[in-house]
This record gives C-alpha cells, sequence and structure tokens, in this order.
C-alpha cells in the first residue's frame, strides 16, 4: 500500500479493518507499559492525526472496585507530538445511552489531572475494573466524567501526557486531547457527528492540558466545532510553579515535571546528569513508577536544593533550564474559543498572580475570557466547588446562548453562591449512583439547574 497516498484518506483504509476487541468483562487490565493494545501498528505515522489504530470495549469501575453499568470505548488513534512528530495514544470514549434525536450529540472532552509519569495514572487504566491505582486522580475525577455524561454528552477522556507520560511538555496534550476527539469522530460504532459541538474541561494539570488545547485549536484542529473550554487553575507557568512549591508540602510535584521533561529536552538531562547527588538521581528514577498521591507524601518539604551538587538557584538560572521555563509557559497563543478560567486566590500550589497574567496575555490577544476568581476557596477545594458552575456554562456554550460581557472579576465565592449548592446536589446524587454501582441515566434539567 502506498503510505503516502492512504495519509490523505478519511478513513482507516490505510491499515484495512481497524481491530476491535470485545468487552472481556472478568479481565484484569495489564499496566499500559505491558499491554500490546498501547504499541502503535508498524508505519502508523503515515496515517492522518485522528486515525484511529486500535479499539477495544471495556468495563469502568469507581476506584478500580465498583463496577459501573455501562460500557466505554477505548481508541489507540494517531497524533502528534510536541516536536511535531508522530505519536499515538489512548482516549476512553464514554457515550450516554439516551440521546437527543434532533440535535448531533454534544462531545466534551474532559482532561484528568494525571500530574505523574507512571502508567497506572493514565484515566486508561485507572478507570478499569480492576485497576490497582491508588493515588491517581483519574479515579476520583470519574465522579466528574459521569456529571458531564449525565448530561446527555458524551465524554472522550484522552491519556494527555501520551504513552510515556511526559507531564509538562507544551502544545503536545493539546495535540492528544483533539485528536482524541477527532478519534471518536472517526468511529462509526459511536454514532457521533462532525458537526457536533465541542466543550473542553479540566482542572489543575487537566487545567493546563485543556489550555494547551485552546491555544493550539486554531491551527491545529479548525474542522472541530469547539465551543468552549474550562481551564480550571490551570498551571500557567510551571517553572514559577517549582521555585514555589520546592521544599513545600507539594515539592513532589515539580519532581515529577522535572522527570518526565528530561525525556524530550537532552539539554535538561545533561544538567541533571551532571548536577544531581546519587540520591537525587535516585529520586528522580523513583517517581517514575509512582502515582501522584504517593510522589506527594513521599516527597513533602523535600528541598531539591539537598540533592543537587552546587546552589540550585545556579543550576535553575542556567541557559538550558530557562529555556526549558520559557518554553512550558502558557500564553503563546491566544484561543480562539470562549474560555472560563477558575482561579482561587488563596491557591497554595497555582498562584493567582500567574493566572492573572495569563488572563491578561489571553484577553490582549483577543480571546473571549470569563475569569472566575475566587476569594475563599484554596486549590482542592475549588474543583468540586467549581463543578457545577463549569457544567452550566458548557452547557451554555454547547445551547449556543449569548457570552456575559461580565468578563473578567474577583468573583463572589462559589461557596456563597447559592447555585453552587444546587448544582452539587445534583452532583451529589450522581456520585451517589456511581459510588453505588448503580447506572447514571440522562436526567432532565429543573428552572433550578438553568
Amino acid at each position: 500500500m502506498d503510505f503516502g497516498n492512504a495519509a490523505e484518506a478519511t478513513g482507516a483504509e490505510w491499515i484495512g479493518q481497524v481491530p476491535h476487541q470485545d468487552l472481556q468483562p472478568r479481565e484484569r487490565p495489564l499496566l499500559p507499559e505491558r499491554d500490546p493494545f498501547y504499541q502503535p501498528p508498524d508505519g502508523f505515522e503515515h496515517a492522518r492525526p485522528g486515525t484511529v489504530l486500535r479499539s477495544r470495549d471495556v468495563s469502568l469501575a469507581f476506584m478500580g472496585l465498583v463496577r459501573q453499568k455501562l460500557t466505554a470505548t477505548q481508541l489507540l488513534y494517531r497524533t502528534t507530538d510536541m516536536n511535531g512528530n508522530a505519536d499515538s495514544t489512548v482516549t476512553t470514549v464514554l457515550v450516554p445511552t439516551e440521546r437527543d434525536t434532533v440535535r448531533p450529540c454534544p462531545i466534551v472532552s474532559y482532561q484528568c489531572a494525571i500530574d505523574a509519569i507512571a502508567g497506572r495514572c493514565f484515566p486508561s487504566y485507572a478507570l478499569r475494573r480492576g485497576a490497582r491505582a491508588v493515588g491517581a486522580l483519574a479515579q476520583f475525577e470519574f465522579l466528574l466524567i459521569s456529571a458531564a455524561l449525565a448530561e446527555g454528552w458524551a465524554v472522550s477522556v484522552p491519556d494527555h501526557e501520551g504513552s510515556d507520560g511526559i507531564w509538562g511538555a507544551p502544545r503536545e496534550p493539546g495535540y492528544h486531547i483533539l485528536d482524541g476527539v477527532r478519534a471518536a469522530l472517526n468511529t462509526e460504532s459511536l454514532r457521533l457527528s462532525h458537526e457536533a459541538p465541542v466543550g473542553l474541561w479540566g482542572y489543575s494539570g487537566g487545567g493546563l492540558a485543556t489550555a494547551w488545547a485552546s491555544e493550539v485549536y486554531a491551527d491545529y484542529a479548525p474542522e472541530l466545532n469547539v465551543v468552549g473550554a474550562v481551564l480550571g487553575s490551570p498551571v500557567a507557568d510551571l517553572g514559577s510553579a517549582y521555585r514555589r512549591l520546592n521544599g513545600s508540602i507539594f515539592s513532589g510535584l515539580p519532581a515529577m515535571v522535572v522527570a518526565a521533561l528530561t525525556h524530550v529536552y537532552p539539554d535538561l538531562d545533561r544538567v541533571i546528569a551532571e548536577h544531581a547527588t546519587a540520591d537525587g538521581k535516585k529520586m528522580l528514577d523513583r517517581v517514575h513508577r509512582m502515582t501522584t498521591a504517593h510522589a506527594v507524601l513521599w516527597l513533602i518539604r523535600k528541598d531539591m536544593d539537598d540533592l543537587v551538587d552546587q546552589p540550585l538557584q545556579q543550576i535553575l538560572d542556567t541557559p538550558e533550564v530557562q529555556h526549558v521555563f520559557e518554553s512550558i509557559r502558557l500564553g503563546n497563543t491566544a484561543p480562539t474559543p470562549p474560555v472560563l478560567i477558575v482561579q482561587a486566590v488563596h491557591d497554595k500550589i497555582v498562584s493567582v498572580d500567574d493566572i492573572d497574567r495569563l488572563t491578561e496575555t489571553y484577553e490582549r490577544g483577543g480571546s473571549h475570557v470569563t475569569y472566575h476568581r475566587d476569594m475563599f476557596s484554596e486549590h482542592m477545594l475549588l474543583h468540586p466547588l467549581s463543578a457545577p458552575m463549569a457544567l452550566r456554562w458548557l452547557r451554555d456554550r454547547i445551547n449556543d446562548r449569548p457570552l456575559s460581557e461580565n468578563r473578567l472579576r474577583t468573583a463572589w465565592p462559589t461557596m456563597l453562591n447559592p447555585s453552587t449548592y444546587r448544582g452539587m446536589l445534583r452532583l451529589s446524587l450522581i456520585s451517589a449512583k456511581v459510588i453505588l454501582g448503580r447506572r447514571v441515566e440522562r436526567r432532565p434539567l429543573s428552572v433550578l439547574d438553568q
């Protein structure tokens, strides 16, 4: 077959029939690094981004234990890495059992806060029945994924860090997210329309990935009908976050970012090899295998200054490290879809000053930004409390309602807003069904939900 011609095709005829595996209810999932499903076939790089390479039906479970009464479809698809080279990753797609028969089923790409390198933290593994992923944040975020599904939306949950878990890489998460939507649209059995409105949503590390998708969308996937993106506490400046979090109770987070980025920045890898002590190198090696919570707990108050052979500040000021910090900072391109940015003023993980600057950069570039700058909440609390707001905002974008002109503000705290608790009641009912293993069904919205 002429792969060059096949790259211009619209389907997957370049590899013939896409292999599909039916549901294996009693099968315990393999870790991604041991699972042949994650290995792309030879020649995949000649396919178009978004081409489905393999698919399978899988059983999901809350915390890996409570089986859910739904079947998800996982897609291995061709995508692009940060350097523009061919890559592959997996998305887990959930579709509602009841759909609007008049309009195309909306699609929301939900980006979990993977925040780790280990494959057991990838949503495609952590969400499956039988997954051993204690400390993977995706297992908790399944409650919000279920809330989006209950809206009557199809939900794509991509492994946005790619098959190697490169947390913090620039642009690449955006390509993976958008190609995950393309892959879902290219899967006939899902019965999704290319005309469907597409929403993007993520918080913290997932908010960072969602921000990259909103920035690269216009150039990379303009044919998709992306109507809005919710950026929950996106890590706008990882270099700034590294300096602030080092030595804090969250010092495990920047340690994992450095460990991941050494795989894609050779000069950074050389600096680490030259200046990290034996204990420092051992620490970076160990975090490759840890879940997010495990790494954070293990490295509480760990000061990286104690793990290098010269003052840490001198290393951070080297051209090699400064180049990395510059390239991984958000704000190079203003998003073309409208965005909702949610950020807590008293956030100890993501600085509100960084998000203020990002918001100003986006607005100067012409983006329509609604900024909820929450006065009372902090990082972890604002995630669930902002979910009703995020769902309402996405609902408005999907239904093509007018955008608010009240765009930039220090907001009335979510915890003091009655609509938050109406939304939280709805979320609580959905969560109870998930925790009990009952079917989550679409519920008609009441006036209070609007």
